[in-house]
């Protein structure tokens, strides 16, 4: 079991965000695991991706990323990463295919984001940057979603 990781106090509420994105794939799976009806899960998916994910994208693109510039090789991987979830959660048809694929891309990069990502940012931010991400990050409660197709 890997040793938790400790942020910076300013990171901690976007790491917070990772937490529920690792909790979306573990449902999606369970979903897919108990046969749920693949409309249902992805109603639940596009609820989160709206409400949830994509502020966060934004996010990270907006204050974090620059911190290390669009020439680092992190930044250019998770860039390419975040495309290809907007595309998974966007794209009609192939429902099961996208639900898998959405599921372990989604856990891929957030493992990518907490272990090295934010780890490189962590060490190259100034006070003053992280500062500003303390301060323009809202947070955001995930809600309830009334359909538990996962339970």
């Amino acid at each position: 079991m890997p040793k938790p990781i400790k942020r910076h106090i300013a990171l901690r509420p976007v790491s917070r965000e990772h937490h529920h994105g690792l909790l979306l794939s573990w449902k999606i799976r369970q979903g897919l695991k108990q046969k749920v009806e693949l409309k249902r899960i992805k109603k639940y998916t596009d609820w989160f991706w709206e409400n949830h994910l994509q502020q966060h994208f934004e996010f990270e693109e907006e204050y974090m990323f620059p911190i290390l510039g669009k020439g680092d090789k992190l930044i250019k991987r998770a860039l390419r990463e975040h495309a290809r979830l907007r595309r998974l959660f966007n794209t009609p048809g192939r429902l099961g295919v996208n639900l898998s694929l959405l599921e372990e891309e989604l856990v891929s990069h957030i493992r990518f984001e907490e272990r090295e990502l934010f780890e490189k940012i962590e060490k190259a931010a100034t006070e003053e940057q992280l500062a500003r991400i303390e301060k323009e990050h809202s947070h955001s409660d995930v809600g309830e979603w009334q359909d538990e197709f996962w339970e």
